[in-house]
């Protein structure tokens, strides 16, 4: 396993990041591919087995069993100081007022819930799932900032948004003393590169981690063009959001992925991961898996060393697409 500081901090992480949204209670979430506890421990063991270190998940994923999951797995598997565990709020945990969102009583209160499902006493990371345009930045800044102060927090993060609205957020931190958030969560892959136009350019100019979501876009950069739908692929209401119709380019983009994995000589995730781990901006692409083939293929990945004309081949098709994910 390779190791790198999370953005200019002195943090070090694996460059894989597991991120275990996969792991819960689908009769919780109603995702019917989500792995249930005895289904998901395997994957965590693998990933610390095999010197994963990074672990992301959020306190929505099946309503805090994804939480759960990991914190007994922690405890049974690892020693926690050695772990940098990630979690994110913003998501609609209970349907009354103040059940969800970024204001600072839902903070306050869901950083202890987190705390309480994963049996620890702090996060190395705490993010924000998307803006809540319903709350001042600034009341979920200064809560943030309250959050680190407390020792529940290490480290702040941020997740898919507008540029300006991640840079709004860093200036009045420093503006007023706050804890700036040191990491970008954004939505990135081969069929999805908006973000290179103005977030990842920001995130490298100021030192910010940045740590992919859906690296594989759903998967579908895995696969061959055309190629029977997984289980997860149909059962995935907020995938088929984001990746519902996809371009003609799109698919020759997936085309030539396969070309050069055969041309590698390993599986098509290996190559599409190897491209974003070859981005001097990217931390650690936070894959998902549930099969152990995802996991060997993610740390695989890091021994695949693409030439910069692969590299070409693999972006010059791509066209501009609508901004997704942010919701």
């Amino acid at each position: 396993m390779e190791y790198t500081r999370l953005g200019k901090t002195g943090l070090q992480v694996s460059r894989i990041c597991l991120g275990c949204m996969s792991y819960g209670d689908p009769k919780k979430w109603l995702h019917n591919w989500v792995l249930p506890e005895k289904e998901g421990r395997p994957f965590i063991k693998a990933a610390l087995e095999k010197g994963i270190n990074f672990f992301d998940t959020a306190n929505i994923y099946s309503l805090g069993a994804s939480e759960e999951i990991l914190g007994r797995a922690v405890k049974d598997f690892a020693k926690r100081e050695d772990l940098v565990i990630a979690t994110k709020v913003n998501g609609q945990m209970r349907d009354v007022p103040n059940g969800g969102g970024l204001s600072r009583k839902a903070i306050m209160t869901e950083i202890d819930n987190s705390l309480k499902r994963l049996q620890m006493d702090y996060v190395d990371l705490y993010q924000i799932h998307r803006w809540d345009y319903n709350v001042p930045i600034e009341e979920t800044m200064e809560a943030l900032h309250d959050v680190v102060k407390a020792g529940k927090a290490r480290y702040i993060g941020a997740s898919s948004m507008h540029a300006w609205q991640f840079s709004k957020a860093q200036y009045l931190a420093d503006l007023n003393g706050w804890t700036r958030f040191v990491s970008m969560q954004p939505h990135y892959n081969l069929m999805y590169r908006e973000e290179e136009r103005e977030m990842l350019k920001l995130c490298a100019d100021q030192g910010v981690g940045v740590i992919p979501w859906s690296p594989l876009a759903r998967g579908l950069l895995a696969r061959p063009v055309g190629a029977e739908e997984t289980k997860r692929r149909k059962g995935d209401k907020f995938g088929h959001t984001v990746y519902d119709k996809t371009a003609e380019e799109d698919n020759k983009i997936i085309s030539r992925v396969g070309e050069l994995a055969k041309k590698h000589g390993v599986p098509q995730a290996q190559i599409a991961l190897a491209w974003m781990l070859a981005k001097p901006v990217v931390t650690a692409p936070i894959i998902g898996a549930t099969r152990m083939k995802h996991l060997d293929d993610a740390v695989a990945s890091l021994d695949v060393k693409l030439t910069k004309d692969d590299i070409t081949y693999l972006e010059e098709l791509y066209i501009p697409h609508e901004i997704a994910g942010f919701a």
